[in-house]
């Protein structure tokens, strides 16, 4: 799922140098904290959300199939 959300994120903004993905593996649940650089947290989060809710959709989707839940962070620098 982490290379998943990479390539996504790296296709959206200018800076994809400065993309970083840490995943944090729980008993139940994994979170996936994408850091990019300040310029670019409008274009991953996008009008109203949007951008951002289509990559959580995604994310479910594909951690659905594996019978995983995932929880997306976004976070700038």
């Amino acid at each position: 799922m982490r290379e998943l959300i990479e390539y996504v994120a790296k296709s959206l903004v200018d800076n994809a140098e400065k993309v970083e993905i840490n995943e944090i593996n729980g008993a139940q649940t994994n979170v996936i904290e994408l850091k990019v650089a300040k310029e670019d947290v409008g274009k991953i989060i996008g009008k109203s959300g949007r951008t951002a809710d289509a990559i959580r959709t995604i994310l479910n989707c594909g951690a659905a199939k594996m019978n995983k839940r995932y929880i997306l962070h976004i976070i700038d620098e």
